[in-house]
């Protein structure tokens, strides 16, 4: 059995603090979680002298939780919470800080307090849930659909104010005050202390001789045992009929013993139910929201059952066990963001072994081990759940897959005896809160592109979660009350005072018009923006929106423009609760009354998905009753000129059939009032972006080649990322080309301008702002000038020769192949004579680019790289040179900058498979394409070391030449040698290096066999590069596809082989293109 313990894994740690440093992560439960994904299911932990063996897989836990074997054991920092120094004759410990059930007190407690967590008992606690429930509802909708809600704390508000008014009859009020209440400050300040013990900063900090925080734990402890000693003697001189917990522990008995609770106990009890009550609760419902507001289909399934068992009728008890999906929502979030993430066992006292074998032999623990027991990733093991373990799929928890589910696949409330004895209040409240919270409102992320980050005490929540309600049609603030008091018919009355948008806001005879957008990289944004200016030229006030922010609200007496794109056949991030929406509608008659036009966005390389989004929307608006006002426009980004394509349609299409008689206004006249000072001031920060910081900047190819860099950032604080992930970098303009538009206007170079307020722009009004940052920073400079841009010179012109030139160039559309920008024109033509106020307007604003992050967080979870290559080349429009915006921005940074980044996710099929263990992979790539295969690589390297066994993975990457661009040579040379990774070169320019390989296919096609064996053994195939890449990669896979049915004596077509490869996209083989 010796021989057994030691098959399990150790990290190699240092000296005394052994692997302290190796968990050390702001949220500490992830940084033992990181763990698990380099050295598996189960290994073992030293923290300074103190072993602790960790487990991560559903197997695994369910012999762990084997209560004939083992037990629960209290962690530290639930033993430090339970010690009472308030003057108690003894520490008393409550339900979970009990060190074992042993313990007389533990004992005592529950079997005094099991009959008040009955279902009955629950059940009569249900008007008062209901009550607590409908304040939080009532404050959100009077709040407006524009207040961020602050997820976590507002739930933590309801949570609290529900225990202490179900179980002890106190009420906190916590919804009319500003701050948290005392006691949960005084509660997160204990848990914080608790949980940070073994963080490197908590450990020295208590070590200076000046640290008085183990004082201020001490004063907080105090403080909540005596609220908690001041709700027994309020009870005791004001004695109640209610049936509470307090009551229970106040006047009950022990059966066993015939004895009263004593009151260090039940204090102690009570603060753990404050404690659990809330802390985890509120945990379970905001991670709720987040993964439905991350999964829109399963969002309205949620909804749509609510409507089938609720109506617009008062939530009762006996709807509870209806709402099954609810049930099934709850369970998975529990599965995937369980709120106490983990928990320990050890071998039983009374247990005669003083060694168990686990995994059938193959390990084994002793007496004196500590096992914690991560739940946080048993509950997502792939053997049990499948490759798409770490997917929100509810449907996994309906009741009849719920019950097939091995022992150890789910434990959300905790195992055994000492699993959560108040389950069944937990998921009353949160059945109740989810149920009459998805009835009256519709919700959305306040920032479409949130990914969840973590705050751990001795529970996880969600950190920094926003989200924003509207209140569903026919359902106003003043009418809400009647709801959660009265009966459907009532409610029907008083839905009809709903009030109608008014006109009160806007401009002077202007109309009103709703633009809504969907866009991840920024393109459709930035027409939609663009839009909204055109808009008051044509006579309307214009609310621009994402196209979530318009779910149940779509209105009947304003023109909707929809602008937006798919991305690989999906949504994108702001707009997949709407298109669920429309997909989810049962009624063809739920949008009469709304006119619609819509306008796509797309590029034909995804010439299976193109146009997928825009096309539905348009057919569900028109399938649901809506009247489209004028065909669908769309641009093909593959074809050229975006802008001018949107331009186009609004002008000569959507306007003139919305606007007709303003349609022929002159396209000069959307410039705005500013004024200009030579004052210095510098503009501030996006937010859709935060500051990071360079680590190091270095050039990865040969001096005379194309110039391709490396570039290393560390993250701010909170940003997390995985393999595969794009980072997105909000870009400054060149510093020659902001110099260009100064020097031809005569703009000073430390002038300053404001923007009248109310002016027609997407730019800051009302504030100074520099010239040259505002060009630097919120500005497009070199895009192509669309059609109307070219039109506006024409207007302007006064020399006719040039005006003539620019009326062919117009006609022509051939701005957008050469790359003329409307500064370009401007310099080559003397005559236009254009304000820099209108020059300024008909800039679009400045997007965030992204870039495939080239690392694993597995080598260091704090930084990330990015590989990108730098474009400087002769201008096509034959003006100077053109010189890519950010690939110069980036070129510029060293060790120190501040850059602008935001880490946004890609195709989630785009990542290494869950069990790199069983899953080969084969990668293609050219040139930068190389850079998710470089964090693939890099995160296999890791695993290596870390003693994992993997599955095969070869990379047939193309470049010019062995010695030229061969990028990241010694580092892949290296991970080769180690076993990481087999990889295969096609140097175009250097061919007999290569094996006779020009071309990564033709690479591919010699070595087809080991792709075939591959595939055949169930490899993941993913593909990175420019169309050209994928295009031959694509035909070289046909052929081989092709060559092997003739094999088995079947001819098979192209069309045929590009059917059978369609149907496998994203399950087998995944592809990222670049333009």
């Amino acid at each position: 059995m010796a021989s057994a313990r030691d098959n399990i894994p150790t990290p190699r740690g240092l000296p005394i603090i052994g692997n302290i440093l190796d968990v050390q992560d702001e949220v500490p439960i992830r940084g033992i979680e990181r763990l698990t994904d380099l050295y598996g299911s189960i290994f073992k932990l030293n923290f300074l002298g103190r072993k602790t063996i960790c487990i991560a897989s559903a197997e695994l836990l369910e012999e762990l939780c084997d209560e004939t074997r083992f037990w629960k054991t209290p962690s530290e920092a639930l033993a430090a919470l339970a010690d009472n120094k308030a003057g108690a004759e003894k520490p008393r410990r409550g339900l979970f800080s009990a060190p074992s059930t042993e313990d007389e007190d533990w004992q005592q407690a529950h079997r005094t307090l099991m009959p008040a967590f009955g279902p009955l008992s629950i059940q009569q606690m249900f008007g008062e849930m209901h009550d607590l429930c409908s304040q939080l509802v009532l404050k959100w909708a009077r709040l407006g659909p524009s207040f961020r809600i602050p997820v976590t704390q507002d739930f933590t508000r309801l949570t609290l104010d529900t225990i202490g008014l179900c179980a002890m009859d106190y009420r906190f009020n916590s919804f009319y005050k500003d701050e948290m209440d005392p006691f949960v400050q005084a509660l997160n300040s204990s848990l914080t202390a608790a949980s940070d013990r073994n963080k490197v900063g908590s450990i020295l900090k208590r070590m200076m001789p000046w640290d008085r925080s183990g004082q201020k734990v001490q004063i907080d402890r105090e403080y909540m045992t005596r609220v908690s000693t001041e709700l027994i003697q309020h009870r005791r001189n004001n004695p109640t009929e209610k049936r509470d917990l307090l009551n229970a522990m106040v006047l009950g008995k022990d059966p066993k013993t015939g004895k009263h609770m004593p009151d260090g106990l039940i204090s102690a009890n009570i603060i753990t139910f404050l404690i659990a009550g809330h802390d985890t609760t509120s945990g379970l419902l905001s991670f709720a929201f987040f993964n439905l507001l991350k999964s829109s289909e399963a969002y309205f399934k949620a909804q749509q059952e609510i409507d089938r068992v609720l109506g617009r009728n008062k939530l009762k008890p006996e709807h509870l066990k209806d709402l099954k999906y609810i049930d099934a929502v709850l369970r998975e979030t529990l599965r995937l963001n369980p709120t106490v993430p983990a928990f320990i066992r050890s071998i039983r006292k009374d247990n005669q072994n003083d060694v168990e074998a686990l995994g059938g032999g193959e390990y084994a623990i002793r007496r004196d081990d500590r096992v914690l027991c991560l739940i946080s990733k048993c509950q997502r093991d792939p053997k049990v759940y499948g490759e798409d373990a770490n997917e929100f799929r509810p449907e996994r928890m309906l009741d009849e897959n719920f019950q097939r589910l091995p022992k150890g696949a789910w434990k959300g409330f905790g195992t055994g005896i000492r699993a959560c004895i108040g389950r069944g209040f937990a998921w009353q409240e949160a059945q109740m809160a989810f149920t009459l919270l998805l009835q009256n409102f519709n919700f959305r992320l306040d920032d479409p592109s949130y990914e969840i980050k973590i705050k751990q005490t001795l529970t996880v929540k969600p950190d920094e979660f926003y989200m924003r309600a509207t209140l569903r049609e026919a359902i106003t603030a003043t009418s809400l009350q009647t709801l959660l008091s009265s009966s459907g018919e009532e409610v029907n009355a008083a839905a009809d005072e709903r009030t109608r948008r008014t006109a009160s806001g806007l401009g002077e005879g202007l109309k009103p018009m709703m633009i809504l957008y969907g866009s991840n990289t920024g393109t459709c944004i930035s027409l939609a923006q663009k839009m909204s200016v055109d808009a008051k030229r044509h006579g309307y006030q214009a609310e621009v929106m994402e196209m979530d922010a318009a779910v149940g609200v779509l209105p009947k007496d304003q023109a909707v423009a929809i602008i937006t794109a798919s991305y690989e056949g999906q949504p994108p991030d702001n707009a997949g609760q709407f298109v669920a929406w429309l997909e989810s509608m049962q009624d063809s008659e739920a949008l009469r009354g709304v006119q619609y036009a819509v306008f796509g966005c797309g590029h034909s390389d995804w010439a299976t998905t193109y146009q997928r989004i825009p096309t539905l929307v348009d057919d569900l608006l028109e399938k649901h009753g809506g009247k489209r006002i004028v065909d669908r426009g769309l641009s093909n980004a593959a074809a050229g000129d975006m802008f001018s394509d949107f331009d186009i349609w609004s002008d000569h299409t959507l306007w003139p059939a919305v606007a007709p008689s303003k349609s022929d206004s002159p396209p000069t006249t959307s410039a705005f009032e500013l004024e200009m000072s030579t004052q210095n001031r510098s503009s501030y920060l996006r937010q859709d972006v935060q500051l990071a910081a360079v680590v190091a900047a270095k050039r990865l190819t040969a001096s005379r080649e194309p110039e391709k860099r490396h570039l290393e950032i560390k993250l701010p604080d909170g940003m997390s990322y995985v393999a595969g992930d794009y980072l997105a970098i909000l870009p400054l303009n060149p510093a020659e080309s902001v110099a260009r538009i100064q020097r031809h206007f005569k703009v000073p170079r430390d002038a300053t301008l404001t923007i009248k307020p109310g002016a027609p722009t997407f730019l800051p009004t009302g504030q100074l702002l520099s010239v040259a940052d505002l060009l630097r920073d919120f500005v497009e400079l070199s895009l192509p000038a669309t059609k109307n841009d070219v039109a506006a010179c024409v207007a302007a012109c006064t020399k006719q020769e040039q005006k003539d030139a620019l009326q062919t160039l117009e006609a022509s559309g051939s701005s957008a192949e050469h790359r003329m920008s409307l500064l370009d024109l401007l310099e080559r033509h003397s005559g236009i004579e254009m304000t820099f106020s209108i020059f300024l307007s008909r800039l679009p604003p400045l997007r965030p680019r992204h870039y495939s992050i080239s690392s694993s967080p597995l080598a260091d979870p704090e930084t990330c790289t990015i590989t990108y290559g730098i474009i400087d080349e002769a201008a096509k429009s034959g003006v100077g040179r053109y010189i890519g915006v950010t690939g110069a921005y980036l070129s510029s940074l060293k060790s120190g900058d501040e850059i602008s980044v935001s880490v946004r996710a890609t195709n989630k099929f785009f990542h290494l498979p869950n069990d790199p263990s069983e899953t080969p992979v084969i990668m293609f790539g050219a040139g930068t394409g190389i850079a998710p295969f470089r964090g693939f690589i890099q995160e296999r390297a890791e695993l290596l070391k870390a003693g994992r066994k993997l599955a095969p993975a070869i990379l047939f990457m193309g470049c010019r030449a062995a010695s030229a661009d061969r990028l990241y040579a010694t580092e892949l040379d290296e991970w080769a040698k180690a076993g990481a990774v087999d990889v295969r070169y096609a140097f175009s320019r250097e061919a007999s290096a290569s094996e006779d390989c020009k071309y990564v296919q033709d690479r591919m096609l010699r070595d087809k066999k080991v792709v075939r064996e591959l595939w055949e053994a169930g490899a993941k195939v993913f593909t990175c590069g420019s169309p050209a890449v994928t295009e031959g990669i694509g035909a070289a896979a046909l052929q081989i596809l092709k060559e092997a049915k003739a094999e088995q004596g079947e001819i098979t077509t192209d069309e045929e082989a590009a059917e059978w490869f369609r149907k496998l996209r994203n399950e087998r083989f995944v592809v990222d293109v670049f333009a």
